[in-house]
């Protein structure tokens, strides 16, 4: 992802909204170029402060609801122009807002998260401003909070899909926290969206991303229309974008994953990773992290016995996992041994073409229609009566691999062959079993399965603004009525209909259903060809199904707020801002009735999340002018805000900021501000229904407990739990998790601190403009809202003396099943700290050259810690400088523009991470063993031409110019694409070639 940076130090250059809800747009800056970007110099904001002052068309900066009559702002914030953006070839408000140069590098979730659990369910795309996650930084379109939107439960920040990105005209990001201005979740920053309102005539955009790999390409189609009369004013936009998807397949180096160890200097002759004894190379797992050790397919599961040894494996050994070999007349006959007593099971079949069609990057189609408008009323106080709405569908699908497990019992001589009969017991009933003990499991390899989303969201709002009965005063009333309304299906096993199937007699010399109600078909008896994933296609279409659910959150706002002159000071006026708003919201996620019936075999259950809740909110800003235009005081400004929020769910809580900007001299000022923010425990996190999934066998800490100290408290309670000696795991651990509002869940708070300083000396045209502006933060979030993973309350439970008499975490495991399975319980609770600290560089450099104009604008990251920890015992633990987390990120833009030329070059750069240590231990390098946890630098180019007509722009570029590599790692305790860390830093498409068009008429 590209660098679209424009730095905005004490001179916010960009014309924010006259009221937060609605912009009234002048120029945006007086020696704006033809892109639309500003000079963010002094005589530019002065020339804009002699603009706004003779219009009466004052500006808001994101950051403050204080309209003002220049751009000056005690707070860092930072302006994407939508020019900058296309010239990077980013074409999507997510794309924008999760480039390095707006995110320091920090983990996102894009499109390569298909595959994975993560919040507002596959195909949504989310923001983090510092690391802190997405529910902690807010997304503000025109000053108003942009609804949640998405899929499933877990549905509690704004997806960045539903934006109107070509009616958009910059994006500013204020860096700080700021709930006493906007209220809850403006912990870690806020992202304010404003959209264009100076547009007459038509425009017509089209755009193509071709990525040099043949797949993955993208296309956008968009239209907007804009006209002014005398009391009135009205945008209208339209726009289409599209995203092929990109296939592991696609990528030549993410065909073989293997597990990525190096030789160090002591074993030059040993790579460490597991030889396929079939080929002498290192083995492929494509299926992903877990198919090493875990998921296997192609093969069948006994009780352990001898048998034949497959190639590899120790003769004469006992074996409890096999896969067919004609070959073999002894032991288990027709198969070989390939899992067992001390037997890698690596050497087990892992992999088939099939699993190349996964979804690397996933497809989407997103459709967005965008109105605003306006009309001067006459009165009121010449009163604005304005409207806004935004309708947005997307629908994104994910492609995955699917294992299937078929446990065959003691008596299913119909469905065993005849060498399979007769063997014993090994595992206790299952779902699918129809009570017998199981003799017989069968690893297959299914196939490929799709998971698709449909996901529609509108937003109406509009209100009445005018002058208000003091002079100099003005008012602004607003309601919206916001819902996002999602449709999520999957493909999976019933295990109702997997029992029924298995439950067989015979007719007529055939195998037939004992109930054949419901079009039952007959399991398949199980042959090699079964085994290998040859599946009769009638059956498959009986057991496997599409299955539905759906998600709809609902939000409504009603805002009124007042601002003007309080007094007048010897140095300005004192301005204050007033305000109150209320919000109702409500979530409904109803899964599909197979998962709250927990029919899905072998996957999630999730019952039905309903929940709601209310606030009301009374908040205030006042700004002081207490020096202007003084030897050694050209300014010295103070910033107060305050904010009391009263939840419905759980109470009241007060918020404040403080803030001062200081200017000695017309080249240097100072700014600095402390406050307090919070968080609201999304309504997911209160009232999620209960939702199972799965852990790794090995995460029971029962598990092969005979090889622990005896005298080890762990070992005593899993003796006192009835547990064998030799007792090994065979089920994944089940976690059931819950929503919090039960255990009364609070909200999250929080404290911010910056500083900063800004250098902006007056060189004069022969050396050009230079700006330089260094700012610190510091944020810690306490009583944060976490969970406890399952892992973690097992192991407490496990390790605590008084064990299941104690209560405490034990509370939190049921008793063992008749598998000896392990459930354990969590819910969502306040019990976690957060603390995260760095530095932000924004330098930038302008300069006429001849006739043409050369910029150049730079931004680096420098984080110093991101502590945190989720039970005050915990040791605090700081993960900078780690896989995915970034000590160091920076990204360079620079442009030459001459006539009607442009030509646009840029960078994105992420410091090199190492978890050797974290993993491995205290003093243990890169190199001391082999395994790799370390990876470099990583920096991608892009380089871009825009030719400027009388009535068209046309641009082509390149993103990733020169192809850059992603770095790899062994497999370990970090997710993996191929060999690659998943991490949305790093570009998995690869050099990608782009043009764009637009059109005005």
């Amino acid at each position: 992802m590209k660098s679209i940076y424009l730095s905005v130090s004490l001179v916010a250059c960009a014309v924010a909204l006259a009221q937060p809800a609605f912009a009234q747009e002048a120029t945006p800056c007086a020696d704006a170029n033809a892109n639309g970007v500003c000079d963010t110099n002094e005589q530019a904001a002065e020339s804009v402060a002699t603009q706004a002052a003779a219009t009466d068309d004052a500006i808001v900066v994101v950051g403050s609801r204080l309209r003002r009559d220049t751009f000056n702002s005690p707070s860092p914030v930072q302006v994407v122009t939508r020019e900058m953006s296309t010239d990077a070839g980013l074409t999507t408000t997510a794309e924008i807002l999760q480039s390095t140069a707006v995110t320091g590098g920090q983990e996102q979730i894009n499109n390569a998260f298909g595959g994975y659990v993560t919040n507002g369910g596959p195909g949504a795309n989310t923001l983090s401003l510092r690391g802190l996650g997405a529910t902690r930084s807010l997304i503000l379109l025109n000053g108003r909070r942009v609804s949640p939107a998405g899929s499933r439960g877990a549905v509690g920040s704004a997806d960045l899909n539903t934006l109107p990105t070509i009616a958009i005209g910059r994006y500013e990001i204020l860096k700080d926290g700021a709930s006493s201005i906007y209220g809850s979740d403006a912990v870690a920053g806020v992202v304010n969206a404003i959209t264009r309102t100076k547009v007459e005539g038509f425009e017509f955009t089209a755009g193509v991303s071709a990525p040099e790999v043949g797949a993955g390409s993208e296309f956008t189609l968009g239209g907007l229309y804009g006209t002014t009369g005398d009391r009135f004013n009205l945008i209208v936009s339209a726009e289409y974008y599209q995203r092929a998807e990109l296939t592991i397949g696609d990528k030549k180096d993410l065909q073989c994953q293997t597990q990525g160890f190096i030789a160090p200097p002591s074993l030059v002759k040993d790579s460490g990773s597991y030889i396929d004894p079939l080929t002498g190379k290192p083995k492929c797992w494509t299926i992903g992290e877990t198919g090493e050790d875990g998921v296997t397919i192609n093969t069948i599961g006994t009780a352990s016995r001898t048998g034949a040894a497959a190639l590899g494996a120790p003769v004469g050994a006992r074996y409890n996992r096999w896969r067919p070999n004609t070959a073999v007349t002894t032991g288990l006959v027709g198969f070989e041994g390939v899992g067992g007593t001390g037997l890698s099971l690596n050497i087990r079949d892992t992999f088939e073409p099939r699993m190349l069609q996964e979804s690397l990057i996933s497809p989407t189609k997103n459709m967005v229609g965008y109105l605003q408008a306006g009309y001067d009323t006459g009165v009121l106080g010449d009163g604005e009566l304005y409207v806004e709405a935004v309708v947005t569908r997307r629908k994104s699908k994910q492609t995955g691999y699917r294992q299937l497990t078929l446990d065959y019992g003691v008596d299913d001589a119909l469905l065993l062959p005849t060498n399979l009969r007769g063997l014993p017991a090994f595992l206790a009933p299952t779902s699918i079993s129809n009570g017998q003990n199981v003799a017989v499991r069968a690893f297959i390899g299914a196939g490929l399965d799709t998971s698709s989303q449909k996901v529609d969201t509108y937003k109406v709002g509009g209100g009445l603004r005018g002058n208000f009965v003091f002079p100099g005063w003005r008012y602004d009333a607003y309601f919206s009525t916001a819902k996002s309304d999602a449709t999520y299906t999957m493909n999976s096993f019933l295990s109702d209909r997997l029992a029924k199937s298995m439950d067989v007699t015979t007719v007529n010399g055939a195998i037939v259903c004992k109930d054949t109600s419901g079009g039952c078909i007959a399991a398949p008896v199980l042959t090699n060809a079964v085994i290998g994933g040859q599946l009769p296609q009638d059956w498959y279409n009986y057991v496997f199904r599409p299955v539905t659910g759906t998600t709809k959150f609902k939000e409504d706002v009603f805002s009124i707020g007042f601002d003007g002159n309080l007094i007048k000071l010897p140095y300005g006026d004192a301005k204050l801002f007033i305000g109150g708003e209320m919000r109702w919201d409500s979530i409904n996620d109803t899964p599909s009735i197979e998962s709250q019936n927990g029919t899905l075999y072998n996957l999630t259950s999730s019952t039905i999340t309903r929940g709601k809740d209310s606030v009301k909110e009374i908040f205030g800003e006042i700004e002081i002018p207490v020096l202007k235009n003084l030897p050694f005081a050209q300014e010295l400004t103070l910033n107060a805000s305050a904010r009391y929020t009263d939840y419905k769910s759980y109470g009241g809580d007060y918020t404040y900021k403080i803030a001062g900007l200081f200017t000695p001299i017309d080249a240097l000022s100072f700014r600095a501000s402390y406050g307090t923010s919070f968080r609201a425990p999304a309504l997911f996190e209160q009232y999620l229904g209960a939702t199972s999934g799965f852990l790794s066998s090995t995460v029971d800490p029962c598990d092969q407990y005979g090889s622990l100290d005896p005298t080890s408290t762990v070992y005593k309670n899993c003796v006192a739990d009835g547990l064998p000696i030799d007792f090994e795991q065979k089920n994944g651990v089940k976690v059931l998790t819950v929503g919090g509002a039960d255990a009364g869940l609070k909200a999250e708070t929080s404290k911010n601190f910056t500083a900063g300083a800004v250098f902006q000396p007056k060189l004069g045209e022969a050396f050009g403009d230079f700006k330089l502006a260094v700012d610190y933060y510091k944020i810690s979030v306490s009583n944060g809202v976490a969970r406890l993973g399952g892992s973690t309350i097992a192991n407490l439970c496990y390790d605590d003396p008084q064990f299941r008499a104690g209560g405490g975490f034990c509370s939190l495991v049921n008793p063992r099943g008749a598998n000896n399975e392990l459930t354990v319980r969590s819910s969502y609770v306040n019990i976690a700290t957060d603390k995260v600290s760095g530095l932000d560089y924004n330098v930038r450099y302008a300069r006429d050259i001849g006739e043409g104009r050369l910029r150049l604008d730079g931004l680096l990251t420098q984080y110093l810690y991101a502590k945190g920890r989720i039970l005050p015992t915990d040791p605090v633990e700081d993960s900078i400088g780690l896989l995915n987390s970034p000590k160091w990120s920076g990204a360079l833009d620079a442009s030459f523009e001459i006539k009607e030329w442009r030509f646009n070059y840029g960078f994105d750069w992420i410091k090199g991470t190492d978890s050797t240590e974290y993993l491995l231990g205290a003093g243990t390098k890169f190199g001391d063993t082999k395994y790799d946890f370390k990876v470099g630098d990583y920096m991608t180019h892009y380089a871009s031409i825009r030719w400027k007509g009388d009535d068209f722009v046309f641009l082509a570029g390149v993103r990733n110019l020169f192809d850059a590599k992603i770095p790899q790692i062994s497999a370990g305790s970090y997710n993996r694409i191929g060999n690659y860390p998943l991490y949305s830093g790093y570009d998995y498409v690869g050099r990608t070639f782009y043009a764009n068009i637009t059109t005005n008429f």
